[in-house]
């Protein structure tokens, strides 16, 4: 069993900034990468940004310059920060991992997620 707890997401006006966190817990061996989607009303979930032996990361074209991911391997977990929002920022946003279990089995899933709302 693997489970995946998003927090962190809220209301915060255009320019305002959310630190997401994502903690993975349950039956983990390692975990080859972590990362965020979204998914706007209407949209298809999207990938936001992903990070790969707590090195490698690639962003969303749109994201790229305003958020950083980055994962504390000690606590398996991911984090998201979000400076400069914009409206089409607003999606609920899922945690993703790519992990391999203790059984030996490979894991790939997402989070509840956590919503995100850019007002003005």
């Amino acid at each position: 069993q693997v489970q995946l707890v998003e927090s962190g997401g809220g209301l915060v006006q255009p320019g305002g900034s959310l630190r997401l966190s994502c903690v993975a817990s349950g039956s983990i061996f390692s975990i080859d990468a972590m990362g965020w989607f979204r998914q706007a009303p209407g949209k298809q979930r999207e990938l936001v940004a992903i990070i790969t032996n707590g090195v490698t990361t690639n962003y969303l074209d749109s994201v790229k310059g305003r958020f950083t991911i980055s994962r504390d391997n000690t606590k398996n977990t991911v984090y998201l920060q979000m400076n400069s929002l914009k409206p089409d920022d607003t999606a609920v946003y899922y945690c993703y991992a790519d992990l391999q279990t203790t059984s030996d089995v490979r894991y790939h899933g997402w989070g509840q997620g956590t919503q995100v709302t850019v007002f003005s």
